[in-house]
């Protein structure tokens, strides 16, 4: 009975072209496909969805938490954890390496892609050439859940690395709002200070939160 559910589960994915027609829990039941090999996924995924709301907050969750749904195993848990990460890796690898970077929607829209799955936040350089092509972007310091430290002589020592033109800085708030807090601005203004002595130019500071962006110098702060 389950063979024959998973086989019109599979047949239904492909006729639609994908899970728009598909319920939250569905789309688990049929990821759990790949590690619980025989049995109903059903209550499984049915119960992932009670216990933490949505299916953006299953591939979010730890996975000592997921598996304390029952049926949910240590393959099965990291299975749903990696979706964020292997989705980032997507949306990155699809992006051209020489992307122009030409406007605030662009650079803040790639950046939204560069947080995907991160849970704590990051401070990130995107390296420009001359015609404002992104050649290279990096970590350059590691934070809390809402909290995070770019020391300028990191961030200088990283540009000067790999002789950036200009760059964008960005980093994320996993937890907060998207906007700028009066330590982002002032930390914002010591790295512009910072980097104009090697003549590099701070093209923006991209703020990201969830699918949202803030760009400093599209409202004014650079």
């Amino acid at each position: 009975m389950h063979d024959g559910h998973r086989k019109r589960m599979k047949e239904r994915y492909q006729n639609d072209g994908g899970f728009e027609n598909f319920a939250q829990h569905e789309i688990l039941e049929m990821l759990l496909y790949s590690t619980i090999a025989r049995g109903d996924t059903n209550p499984v995924a049915h119960e992932l969805i009670q216990k933490f709301g949505n299916i953006a907050n299953v591939f979010d969750a730890d996975p000592e938490e997921l598996k304390k749904v029952r049926g949910i195993g240590e393959s099965s848990a990291y299975l749903l954890s990696m979706i964020p990460h292997l989705s980032r890796v997507y949306n990155q690898t699809k992006w051209n390496r020489k992307i122009l970077l030409g406007s605030a929607d662009v650079a803040g829209q790639y950046a939204i892609n560069l947080f995907i799955g991160k849970t704590h936040e990051e401070f990130r350089v995107i390296c420009l050439d001359s015609n404002r092509q992104m050649f290279y972007q990096g970590v350059v310091a590691h934070g809390t859940i809402n909290e995070v430290q770019a020391y300028p002589r990191l961030v200088v020592a990283e540009v000067l690395k790999h002789n950036a033109q200009s760059v964008i800085l960005a980093h994320n708030h996993p937890s907060g709002s998207v906007f700028p807090s009066d330590c982002d601005i002032e930390a914002t203004q010591q790295l512009i200070a910072a980097l104009d002595t090697i003549d590099v130019r701070v093209i923006d500071h991209i703020i990201v939160s969830g699918n949202q962006y803030y760009s400093m110098a599209e409202r004014g702060n650079i």
